[in-house]
């Protein structure tokens, strides 16, 4: 599927059943309740952004929604089925690119990690590194450590190796929150390429309200203390997306003010 059809399909797939659901979903930590009573339905193909004041449990729906957390309340299930523990075909992309990475690991080797994972064959290895290393933009760099690459470098290699598991849905915890700024725009440029030609479901966490508006098909706030759902945007925007046009768009600019207006109240 081309990038240009990304938009099409999201639409299409809200029609379809959903792909992951939270009903009435409550975590509670530590006699704290992180997380009540959320419902939320996210579809097949659809990208997912949740943004929402430090503290409001983005980053602890991403953990429900991969199975490291269990819910203390209500339910998260994935494809029908309750989200217990984590899944093959789900991913995770850590913000802390240095300590998802294995150091003593290769380029290629840290990618093969995930191949083995699955039970690919030794044979069939390595031409999977070398596409899987093409995708991110990092072919020449198979025998680098991480160490000898830049943040934006290593940020690509632990996405590639969450390809590598042929995920159907990516969640990605602030993946880009460390990068400069035209680092985090070539690695969302990226993201949004690879996941459309796969039709991968995405659920994106960040702090970055551009970030949210210029990627996601909708875009969540969650309300803190504990955290629930307080305002929902269908983005309606036209892809391909592009760093400047978009930016520009009397919608983005909309939807920018409403998300701003939202978290400044929750953060009072």
């Amino acid at each position: 599927m081309t990038v240009l059809a990304r938009l099409d399909e999201a639409k299409a797939a809200r029609q379809q059943k959903p792909l992951i659901t939270f009903n009435g979903a409550t975590l509670r930590l530590g006699g704290k309740t992180i997380i009540e009573n959320l419902d939320l339905e996210v579809r097949p193909g659809e990208f997912l952004c949740i943004v929402g004041a430090s503290g409001c449990g983005k980053t602890t729906a991403l953990r429900l929604a991969a199975g490291l957390y269990r819910p203390t309340g209500g339910a998260v299930t994935f494809d029908g089925q309750p989200m217990l523990e984590p899944r093959r075909e789900v991913a995770i992309v850590f913000q802390d690119y240095g300590k998802a990475l294995l150091p003593w690991r290769t380029a290629a080797g840290n990618i093969s990690l995930a191949l083995e994972a699955c039970g690919i064959p030794v044979r069939e290895r390595p031409d999977r590194i070398a596409e899987l290393l093409r995708k991110v933009g990092l072919p020449a760099h198979a025998e680098k450590y991480p160490a000898e690459m830049s943040g934006g470098m290593q940020q690509r290699l632990q996405i590639a190796r969450c390809l590598a598991q042929e995920p159907t849905t990516l969640l990605m915890d602030e993946p880009f929150g460390a990068l400069d700024a035209m680092t985090r725009q070539g690695l969302q440029d990226e993201v949004l390429s690879l996941t459309a030609a796969s039709n991968t479901t995405v659920v994106f966490v960040t702090h970055d309200l551009d970030e949210a508006i210029y990627l996601g098909d909708r875009v969540i706030g969650l309300l803190p203390h504990p955290g629930r759902i307080g305002i929902e945007l269908d983005v309606n925007l036209p892809r391909p997306r592009d760093q400047l046009a978009t930016r520009e768009h009397p919608e983005f600019l909309r939807l920018r003010r409403q998300l701003f207006d939202f978290i400044k109240a929750t953060e009072h």
